[in-house]
């Protein structure tokens, strides 16, 4: 029997064209009526069962695979993330041009490897235009990367193999007896543990400085912690600034530990996942100008910069120690006179996708500036719901709204502790599962509060009055059983 040859593209170009067309038109619906939909609800069991099927062995179709989309994803009424009242962790809404964006770099499917292709121009293109927005030195070095855990990944490897004078790409952490200490605010997100875990170096090479009442590290005790390592026969290399943590917003001292870093001769590294970009708010760039100081940056553009999952970037001032760090040109990467390295001599990635479209597009789009105006909006809505709570005698903010995260607890009167964390958990579910809103949780000092990060595009001043009409409600409701 003769086997004919197969390709993975349509038989009818015009039928799959008239299919895609119906997929963008579906889309744009969504997105232009998202407001309609719910933040989010439960899967059926119903949809999960029909979902558990075996593996597809025989073809059945686009048509019909799409039709499977509308009818477990699109059909789920889960808008979650892309919801105007989605506020939960920090994740950004995403963007009609950013979703563009991505499918046009799915379709060329091209690679950002070499100076050669356009891809990397434009990822070059793009980190400049980061460098410019973060008053970042222009010199630096940088890369795109899926998100802030890699891009802090990326930093801190440059940072240890700098501190190891890069002898551990050869001999490995066996051949060097020092024992290296990184230092962070205890509200650091906990990426920074597990790239130390990564990295070889372990959470107990860890050092965890107190915060001040703003949440963010003490300075002192910083300088103490350094100076009692050293005499305990540690070799400090690194210390992380945390810009805009994940629990409060806060920004530390990030001037104050250039000043300790250069002092000590240690790596100065900021996790600005997000707040970085308080640097384009005209109330709390302020806050953030010492990430100019800093030896690296690791920012997200799927959070605060609203764009699609999963885009990131790295920034390292010295290309030399960033280049030694992840340089290896095997004969088949062959270099020129017109490209002396790959990107993938910047990170431990060879294969890598056109990730910079979506922000070189999204920001051609709508310009540097509207951003600003997005990021001060946020801000400014956070203040806003932040004095809703602070005005409702049934309400209290268990943390300062320094950028643009509020945390709160409902507090009757006469509840134990344990009772007011059961009490604020159901809150939290209540408002979640009645499809109104979604915001998450977290612990400060051990106490349960509510949080509620805004990073998102889509929100208005509606919604913040809706969502605390909600919280009110659910408390007043579930208290009952209470009393």
């Amino acid at each position: 029997m003769t086997r004919f040859e197969e390709t993975l593209d349509p038989e009818n170009w015009d039928d799959y064209r008239l299919l895609g067309h119906q997929m963008l038109d579906d889309m744009f619906d969504y997105l232009q009526n998202i407001r309609d939909e719910p933040c989010f609800q439960l899967i059926p069991e119903k949809t999960l069962t029909e979902l558990d099927e075996p593996l597809p062995k025989k073809p059945q179709g686009a048509t019909q695979t799409y039709e499977d989309f509308k009818k477990y994803v699109y059909g789920s009424k889960q808008a979650f993330i892309a919801h105007p009242r989605y506020w939960g962790w920090v994740n950004g809404t995403g963007t009609p041009m950013g979703m563009l964006a991505d499918m046009l770099a799915a379709g060329t499917n091209n690679t950002s490897e070499t100076a050669y292709q356009m891809t990397y121009q434009i990822e070059m293109k793009v980190l400049d235009w980061f460098k410019e927005m973060l008053n970042y030195p222009k010199e630096s070095s940088g890369i795109l990367v899926s998100g802030c855990s890699m891009a802090n990944l990326t930093a801190l490897t440059v940072a240890r193999n700098k501190a190891t004078s890069h002898t551990v790409r050869e001999e490995g952490l066996i051949g060097y007896t020092k024992k290296l200490t990184l230092y962070c605010s205890e509200q650091v997100h906990d990426c920074i543990y597990k790239n130390m875990e990564i990295l070889g170096l372990g959470k107990k090479s860890v050092r965890k400085i107190p915060v001040d009442s703003n949440y963010r590290m003490q300075i002192p005790l910083l300088e103490k912690q350094i100076n009692e390592d050293r005499r305990a026969g540690f070799t400090p290399f690194c210390v992380v600034g945390t810009a805009g943590s994940v629990n409060t917003g806060a920004i530390d001292d990030l001037e104050a530990i250039s000043r300790v870093c250069k002092d000590e001769d240690l790596w100065f590294h900021v996790d600005a996942a997000f707040g970085a970009w308080a640097m384009l708010s005209e109330t709390h760039r302020d806050k953030v100008k010492g990430l100019g100081l800093a030896d690296s940056v690791a920012v997200d553009l799927h959070k605060w910069m609203y764009m699609p999952y999963g885009i990131g970037f790295a920034l390292v001032r010295s290309r030399v120690d960033h280049l030694n760090t992840f340089s290896m040109q095997p004969p088949y990467l062959g270099t020129d006179e017109v490209m002396d390295y790959w990107l993938s001599d910047l990170t431990p990635e060879l294969s890598r996708g056109f990730r910079a479209l979506k922000a070189w597009m999204t920001i051609k789009e709508q310009g540097a500036d509207k951003f600003g105006r997005l990021i001060q909006q946020n801000i400014d809505q956070a203040n806003y719901f932040g004095e809703l709570v602070s005005d409702s005698p049934k309400l209290e903010l268990s943390s300062p709204v320094s950028l643009n995260v509020v945390c709160f607890r409902y507090v009757p009167d006469g509840l134990s502790e344990e009772q007011l964390e059961e009490l604020n958990t159901r809150i939290g579910y209540g408002v979640s599962f009645s499809g109104v809103a979604v915001y998450s949780s977290t612990r400060l000092h051990g106490t349960y509060v509510q949080r509620m990060a805004i990073t998102n595009h889509r929100t208005t001043k509606e919604d913040l009055d809706l969502v605390f009409s909600e919280i009110i409600k659910q408390g007043d409701t579930i208290v009952k059983e209470y009393r």
